[in-house]
């Protein structure tokens, strides 16, 4: 009776039982990051001491950060670079493409075990993966010791049946999903696909829709493993990596949601959340003044040629400003070769790197007010680079028919895409690594790199000051922004720090410092979005001691243990409204707390009771002052 979320978990499973809840250590196979992240995994890894890498494969890419209107970002590159030669990584260069699509098309397998310092690891569940998108920090000691630590997830069972209609993308089937289940809807869980419909997803479907379960808040989503699976990896040369993949038929499940794949219609998600769905005959006449089709979402060769039939012998409204950013050097190659990208120029399209680019705010920010239909994976307020933005989801398809109408509507046709027998990977982007006898001994650092701030073995009491209260789904993106003006700063805490919590309000740091720290206090799905750990470290470097909401997402959660940080969660969610931002509230045996998992706040003359969920690894944790300190300890 077994799911293949639990095949997966079962065959890499080191330590624990597979509960849910449980904590288990999982061995791991591979590992990626980005530039964006990658600067502190590698300080981190600099500060364990190790000698050489215990994963099969890690690829360090750079596909954030490319827009080098300055130093900083080069040398980042170079940092990362020299780092990648020291471990024995790859090495990604500029232009080879967005990590999570080069991942798919080169290295991800099925029945992998993959950590990644980005959110959106969990693309590579199209390909039968255990992708799992995790602060910097975990990638770094899952990279020095092979394992990764998880509390067991329970499975969501997505039936699939039917196929998709012309037009319609695996964007359409997750918008659904997201409609359905919200952003919070998956914590807790891993989305297993199964059912008739499967086979009539494609892999990069099926990737999209992956890479978008990180948006319900899912720990990871994977597809089987199937003929569909071979073909991918045949025509990407790396048909010995396939492996059948497939739940019993008893297989059982926490719960299940049926879907219709020949009901799913063009949908958007509208601002500025991935749930806010509605399908696009039901939105009136929405005017739009950019179009923006790519991002580690929809990408893909396939994707991008049903964009190029759309656009052949078009023009682009003489209102609307289309960009376009082909996944991978590999697809860009193809484009070029075929006459599709001479279709895209033609039609008006202004063609940019393999790169993030505008999905992270790295270029293309919107005019002021704009509406901006973007074929990518997050709308939160100000992601864009223009704060008053509204961005609206969509399929690549409704993109590319939108930027011809002016107005965000549905392309009258598109046919299937037949791909090519063999793609020629663009391998030259590529830096494999030498012997380990011939690897450099030291890394190169510019500079913009500072030391990343170190937690202190935990105290036994506080009295601080609620710094900030905040409202449900604070992102990772308000805690950190992440735009042109400050992805430079990823490196550079003390730099970054002037920004942090700025899309909520615009003197956090003024607060921190005039307080000496305190405590911020948030709603519901606190955290959600990007993996970033910079959203740790920032309140970390400002003194915060303790993040007290409704509730948490994953990965940002753990990012505050890591750092030493306590999440807390109110024992009874109206204690909330009990609290006020500017107030001092006081904690006491904060020790013997994170060992019963019971805590107090004291606001007044209210004592406010606080819940803390923690492993025995997690408390270990907290009291030793974060996850580096913890392993190094060990280590020692």
């Amino acid at each position: 009776m077994t799911s293949i979320a639990y095949q997966l978990l079962e065959s890499h499973l080191l330590e624990g039982t597979l509960s849910p809840g449980e904590e288990i250590k999982l061995k791991i196979d591979q590992t990626l990051t980005q530039d964006s992240t990658g600067t502190m995994v590698y300080l981190q890894l600099e500060a364990m001491g190790i000698d050489d890498i215990q994963t099969e494969l890690s690829v360090a890419y750079i596909d954030h950060n490319m827009l080098q209107t300055g130093f900083e970002n080069p040398d980042d590159h170079e940092f990362i670079q020299s780092a990648a030669a020291k471990y024995g990584l790859v090495f990604s260069k500029p232009g080879g493409g967005i990590c999570h699509q080069v991942q798919l098309e080169q290295f991800a397998a099925p029945g992998k075990t993959l950590v990644g310092s980005d959110s959106h690891t969990p693309t590579a569940g199209g390909l039968g993966a255990l992708a799992i998108g995790a602060g910097g920090l975990d990638v770094a000691v899952a990279m020095a010791s092979g394992f990764y630590f998880l509390k067991v997830p329970k499975v969501l069972n997505v039936r699939l049946r039917g196929k998709l209609k012309p037009g319609t993308n695996g964007k359409d089937v997750i918008l659904a999903i997201l409609g359905k289940k919200t952003v919070k809807g998956g914590t807790g869980y891993i989305v297993e696909y199964s059912g008739d419909g499967v086979k009539n997803l494609s892999v990069t479907d099926r990737a999209t829709i992956c890479n978008m379960g990180a948006e319900l808040g899912a720990t990871t989503s994977v597809f089987p493993s199937d003929e569909v699976t071979r073909a991918f990896l045949k025509r990407h040369g790396r048909e010995e990596a396939f492996v059948p993949l497939a739940a019993t038929e008893d297989a059982v499940y926490d719960e299940v949601l049926d879907i219709d794949l020949s009901a799913i219609e063009p949908a958007v998600a509208k601002p500025h959340l991935p749930d806010q769905y509605e399908k696009v005959k039901d939105l009136g006449m929405v005017k739009v003044d950019q179009v923006a089709i790519g991002s580690c979402t929809n990408s893909s060769y396939t994707d991008m040629m049903k964009v190029a039939q759309i656009l052949k012998g078009k023009k682009v409204h003489e209102d609307v400003s289309l960009v376009i950013s082909p996944g991978s050097a590999t697809i860009l190659n193809a484009l070029s070769k075929n006459g599709a990208l001479a279709i895209m120029i033609e039609a008006g399209a202004r063609i940019l790197e393999s790169a993030c680019g505008p999905c992270i705010g790295m270029g293309q920010a919107p005019k002021s007010g704009a509406v901006s239909l973007r074929s990518f994976n997050r709308n939160f307020k100000g992601r864009s680079g223009t704060k008053d933005a509204k961005i609206y989801l969509a399929g690549p398809e409704t993109c590319a028919a939108s930027a011809i109408a002016g107005y965000i509507t549905t392309p009258d046709s598109v046919d299937a895409v037949e791909e090519p027998d063999h793609y020629e990977h663009a391998t030259n982007y590529l830096i494999y690594p030498k012997e380990k006898a011939a690897r450099p001994k030291d890394v190169k650092m510019g500079p913009n790199i500072k030391p990343f701030p170190m937690a202190h073995p935990l105290e036994d009491g506080f009295e601080k000051t609620i710094l900030l209260k905040a409202s449900d789904n604070v992102t990772t993106d308000d805690i950190c922004p992440s735009t042109a003006k400050l992805l430079p700063y990823r490196s550079n805490i003390p730099e970054l720090s002037k920004h942090a919590f700025s899309t909520l309000v615009d003197d956090f740091k003024a607060r921190a410092e005039k307080h000496g720290g305190g405590i911020v206090v948030g709603g519901d799905n606190y955290g959600q979005g990007s993996s970033r750990e910079h959203a740790a470290l920032l309140p970390l470097y400002l003194g915060v001691k303790a993040i007290v909401a409704k509730s948490f997402a994953r990965i940002h959660r753990s990012n505050l243990i890591n750092m030493g940080i306590l999440p807390l969660v109110f024992k009874d969610p109206a204690d909330y409204d009990k609290l006020k931002e500017g107030e001092t509230i006081a904690m006491k045996d904060l020790k013997a707390s994170v060992k019963s998992g019971e805590f107090i706040l004291t606001a007044g003359r209210e004592d406010i009771p606080l819940v803390g969920d923690f492993s025995e690894r997690e408390k270990a944790m907290l009291l030793e002052g974060g996850y580096l300190n913890y392993t190094k300890n060990r280590r020692a």
